[in-house]
Parts: C-alpha cells; sequence; structure tokens
C-alpha cells in the first residue's frame, strides 16, 4: 500500500517535503512574536487555564471591530500540547499551509490535470509571501486553507450535486471569517452563481430544487449559529461589534466604495501587486513581466469563452472578484489582505502555464527563479521570540526576587509578549494600578523613538512615578532599564 502510494505521489511528496522544510525549518527563530501574537497566546492560555471561554476573536486593524473567536479555538490545542510555548501554535499554522499545498494539489488535479496541479502545489509551496504567512500565529494565515475548503465544497456541490456539500461549505466559510473580514469578497461571484441556478432549477422543475433549497436552509442556519458568541458579546456590550460593523460599511469616506464600476481604475495597479507579491517575491520589475504575460494568455482564453471548462471560470472568477474587492477598498492593500486569494492565483498561474507551454516554460521558470531568490531564508532570522525569552530571564535575575512592575516603549510594538514570557517564566511581575511595586522595568525598542524613560509620558512609566535609573542592558538593540523610586525627583 505505501509502495502505491510512493510510487503514485513521488513528485507531490517531493513538493510537500519542499513546502515543510521552508515552513518548519528553524520556526522559532523566522516566527514572529510580536504584539499580537502575545495577545492571542494569553488569551488562549488564560482559556486553557481558568476556563474563560471567548466570544470575540482579534481585532481589526481598522474600525474597531473584532473578528469571531473560532480562531482562538482552533489554535488552542497547539498550544496546550506545547506546554504553553508559542512555537506549539506557529507550528499548527504551518501544517495547516502545507495542507493548503496538498489540497491546491487534488482540488486542481481533480478540475484541471495532474500537470496543472502539480505546478500549482510547487509554486505555491516555494513562494516567499505564502512561507512568510505560515509560519507563526497570526488569524489572516488560516485564510488560505479554509477559503480554498470553501470554494471547493461549495461549486463541487453543482457540480456532483451533492448538496449536502453546502454544510462543509458553510463551515469553511465560517473560518475565512474567523480569519479576516475580507473574506466577504467570496461571497458575490459564489452568491450570483447561487441565485442563477436558483432560477434555473425553478424554470426546469429540477429535481435538484428540493436538497438544493434543504442544503441552503441549513448551510445558513450553521452560519447564524456560528455568530451565537458575538451576539452574545454584543448583548452584554450595547451592540458595539454590530455598530462598528455598520459604520465601517455606512461610512465610507475612508474606506470602501460600494459602486463597482469605481473599482475599474484601480484594477491594473492591484493585479500588479498580488501577481508581484505571489509570484515574484515582490520583485517589481519582474512582477510588471509577469503580469503582462498573466494577461496575454488570459486574452485568448477569454475571447474563446464558450470553450472554457467550467472549473476555469470559477478560478478566474474568484481571482477576478476578489481583485474588484481590493479596488473598492480604500486603504493601502497588505499582503494579508487578499489571503483569500492566495490559491486562485497559483491555480490560474498553473492552468496558463500548462496551456501555453511556448510562453508558459519561460513563465515557470522565471516565477521559480524569483521566488527561490527572494526565500525568506536569504534573510537572518528575526529571533524575536528568543529575544524575548533572553530579554525576560535579564529582568528576573535582575529583579532580586521582588515584585516589579513592566513597560514597554515602542512605536510598533505593545506588550503581551514580554508579559506572557515573563508570567511563565514565573516573574514576579504585578500591573498597575492593582499594585505599584518598588521597582520598574522598562524595555525599549528603539526604533523610530527615543529610548528615554525618565520623564516619559507613556502611562505605564508615568504611573510608576518620580523615578531614577538604577541599571540598564542591551540585548540584540533592545534597551531594557530597571527604574527604582526617585521621591526627591532629582535626575540621576
Amino acid at each position: 500500500m505505501l509502495k502505491k502510494i510512493l510510487k503514485k505521489y513521488w513528485l507531490l511528496i517531493i513538493i510537500l517535503l519542499i513546502a515543510s522544510f521552508f515552513r518548519l525549518y528553524r520556526i522559532s527563530d523566522y516566527m514572529e512574536f510580536l504584539g499580537d501574537q502575545g495577545r492571542d497566546v494569553v488569551i488562549i492560555k488564560d482559556f486553557l487555564q481558568h476556563g474563560n471561554l471567548f466570544f470575540i476573536g482579534p481585532q481589526t486593524s481598522i474600525g474597531n471591530m473584532y473578528l469571531g473567536p473560532y480562531f482562538y479555538y482552533l489554535i488552542a490545542p497547539s498550544l496546550l500540547l506545547a506546554n504553553y510555548n508559542p512555537v506549539g501554535p506557529a507550528i499548527f499554522i504551518a501544517l495547516l499551509s502545507i495542507a493548503t499545498v496538498a489540497l491546491i494539489f487534488f482540488i486542481s488535479k481533480k478540475w484541471f490535470n495532474p500537470k496543472t496541479a502539480y505546478i500549482a502545489a510547487f509554486l505555491y509551496a516555494i513562494s516567499p509571501v505564502t512561507i512568510k504567512y505560515s509560519n507563526f500565529i497570526w488569524n489572516p494565515n488560516i485564510m488560505p486553507f479554509f477559503s480554498l475548503l470553501f470554494i471547493y465544497f461549495f461549486f463541487e456541490s453543482f457540480k456532483s450535486k451533492k448538496f449536502h456539500y453546502f454544510l462543509y461549505a458553510s463551515i469553511a466559510f465560517v473560518m475565512v471569517m474567523n480569519s479576516h473580514y475580507l473574506g466577504l469578497a467570496l461571497l458575490p461571484f459564489t452568491g450570483l452563481f447561487w441565485l442563477y441556478n436558483l432560477v434555473k432549477f425553478i424554470k426546469t422543475k429540477s429535481p435538484n430544487l428540493k436538497p438544493f433549497i434543504k442544503y441552503t436552509l441549513l448551510a445558513a442556519l450553521i452560519f447564524i449559529i456560528s455568530l451565537t458568541p458575538q451576539v452574545l458579546f454584543d448583548l452584554k456590550h450595547n451592540g458595539q461589534n454590530a455598530k462598528a460593523l455598520l459604520n465601517f460599511f455606512t461610512y465610507r469616506e475612508t474606506t470602501v466604495n460600494i459602486k463597482a464600476y469605481k473599482a475599474i481604475p484601480e484594477l491594473p495597479s492591484i493585479f500588479n501587486q498580488v501577481n508581484t507579491d505571489l509570484l515574484t517575491g515582490r520583485d517589481k520589475t519582474v512582477g510588471i513581466i509577469i503580469s503582462i504575460i498573466f494577461t496575454l494568455c488570459l486574452i485568448p482564453l477569454l475571447l474563446k469563452y464558450k470553450k472554457q471548462k467550467s472549473s476555469f471560470w470559477i478560478i478566474f472568477f474568484w481571482y477576478l472578484s476578489g481583485l474588484i474587492a481590493l479596488a473598492l477598498y480604500k486603504q493601502h492593500i497588505y499582503a494579508h489582505y487578499f489571503a483569500f486569494l492566495f490559491p486562485s492565483v497559483f491555480i490560474l498561474a498553473a492552468f496558463l502555464i500548462n496551456k501555453f507551454k511556448l510562453i508558459g516554460v519561460p513563465f515557470f521558470i522565471l516565477i521559480t527563479i524569483f521566488s527561490f531568490t527572494n526565500n525568506p531564508f536569504r534573510y537572518q532570522p528575526n529571533s524575536q521570540l528568543k529575544t524575548v525569552n533572553q530579554i525576560a530571564d535579564t529582568i528576573i535575575a535582575n529583579s532580586n526576587n521582588q515584585d516589579f512592575n513592566f513597560a514597554l516603549l515602542a512605536k510598533q510594538n505593545y506588550d503581551p509578549p514580554y508579559r506572557y514570557i515573563l508570567a511563565t517564566k514565573q516573574a514576579k511581575i504585578v500591573n498597575l494600578p492593582e499594585k505599584l511595586a518598588d521597582q520598574l522595568f522598562v524595555v525599549c525598542e528603539p526604533f523610530q523613538i527615543e529610548c528615554n524613560p525618565i520623564g516619559n509620558p507613556e502611562w505605564s512609566v508615568a504611573a510608576f512615578g518620580w523615578a531614577k535609573i538604577d541599571n540598564q542592558w542591551e540585548i540584540n538593540g533592545i534597551k531594557i532599564f530597571k527604574l527604582v523610586k526617585n521621591p526627591d525627583g532629582t535626575k540621576n
């Protein structure tokens, strides 16, 4: 049995090994461990140790909205299995990305052909951006996996007339929405396809109408039930999340356009950005070349639209509708915003490479070269988790086993990572304003800020009162200050 599998899928196994190496090698050194990651493990650890259920998930970057809580529930077991080491959930995210590679292969093989499947899986496995968003704890990082599952189950239900697949599609979409609200961009083209089939089934009096309606309603019920925690949160907090979501779409001066035609002028730049980010490792010059080749390959297929398989149109409209949604968004577009599009880009690129071999082979070679050229391993690891551990050890060693307050001075970070690691090391950290200790440790990340804790207006420093610097250290460019009481307020 094993020999048969190895013989049949040896190339896929090699691709999965490549994907695994790029995502798991020295993961504790390459993973990000900043404010968002610290916040997540603090919340999950509290749940695992004290049973405090999640009713909301991470806060969105704009709009003061909260996602659903299921991302936290999804990664909680991995934190427990790792004995509260943040590397555990990071490995889980990496494994999910590797599973995405396999999923791309099997869906592409079923909907297209083996060559397209191998090309798509390989390009996804080596893409620097997909690697970057696959080895640390962050809610957008699960979106490629679940968006692909949603698209597969939704359209496969029509292809196979197995409408109970709507239930699986609904569960996948719940997870997409718990990853990032830009997952809503998946709804317009799937909704129109659903509506088209509803009308067709009614007109033809199709026997498929009854199971189609039945499982549609059940899928909708699953989604509605999934909103229960957020509804309970809003009932307790005066509709905070619902109001924020409504404001986001109502007051659109700086958020979104709802008029689709306004996306047209922005489409070329968004199209180029997506291709550049995903297919060239963000090399802008090569990105333009790739986008031109992409367009030249697409034009003849679109002109001969009647000859194209339905699978091509599924992937194409997934990609196109995503681009339109991004073009309607008025803020800066970061790569994780279009994580719901990741699989479609690679499947479509692979299809074009296999379809137009004359131009496809250089297309494939170009993508491969620049993906490897811009691989994250070219750069030294950030070692953020290691640095936080070293800083925590330094603070504990110099706290004299006495209570201490803690503060962070940083431009683009906040303190949960430090607090989490200090707590896991049983440090005697106490929080203001509950308790004012006799010593305050201030960590300063000197990126775009001046590291001067004396007289600093940051609340967690100012609340400590008059102080002087008793000692200071530096670890990997980050400064640590030990402040002690200075009642007369004289400078040290």
